[in-house]
């Protein structure tokens, strides 16, 4: 996922599609994930790294088609990702992102899109949202590229879905009420888990009432 270190945004659009090519010369499937699937959607430009989605047992061929493509690799004490290094641009291929496996079922629901001139699949808007959602924690509560990409393609986007997915998450349930407050979704109607609930009301017994019988 994205860390703080920014790089221009050409020579993630550079290293994108250098890494495409080498993973489609392996024939390794993959999805472009992260920030830069909700803009090739028209959302807003990341500037951040770039996040390639590959099944577990593929990352090892993965590594080497890069290599081979001239990017060093990183083994980072993370085991949910692995880093690839093509020149100052980072390069992550994760395997492992909370709240969704990285299988054929996900990278089939990925759109084929023409991105920079080259078709590759592209994650699913809500897997995105997913993913990032469940990767928030108290120690990394940052909603700014959320909010952007929801706000840019809220119609886009099957808000219940993704609720759904995350509501394990109180971060995840603290931005929808963040949502909610800012129009981009309607507010969630309160449930009762499919019950009726009854509500019984006591009234005190009147004294003669009591007296009674």
């Amino acid at each position: 996922m994205a860390t703080d270190e920014q790089s221009p945004f050409s020579d993630l659009e550079s290293s994108l599609k250098r890494s495409a090519a080498a993973l489609r010369e392996a024939d390794i499937p993959f999805l472009l994930g992260g920030s830069l699937a909700s803009w090739a959607r028209g959302g807003p430009e990341t500037r951040h790294d770039l996040d390639l989605m590959l099944k577990p047992e593929d990352i090892e061929r993965a590594v080497a088609a890069l290599g081979d493509a001239g990017m060093r690799f990183e083994d980072p004490p993370e085991e949910w990702l692995v880093k690839v290094w093509d020149g100052d641009t980072l390069v992550d291929l994760i395997h492992h992102p909370k709240g969704t496996p990285v299988d054929d079922a996900l990278i089939e629901r990925g759109e084929v899109m023409s991105v920079l001139g080259m078709e590759m699949r592209v994650m699913a808007l809500e897997d995105v949202l997913v993913t990032k959602l469940m990767a928030l924690d108290e120690h990394a509560l940052r909603y700014e590229s959320l909010l952007a990409i929801a706000r840019a393609l809220r119609e886009r986007i099957d808000w219940d879905d993704v609720r759904s997915r995350t509501t394990q998450s109180v971060w995840a349930r603290a931005f929808f009420v963040m949502l909610e407050g800012l129009g981009v979704v309607p507010e969630a109607s309160p449930t009762t888990g499919g019950h009726e609930t009854r509500v019984r009301v006591l009234t005190p017994r009147s004294s003669a009432a009591a007296n009674v019988g």
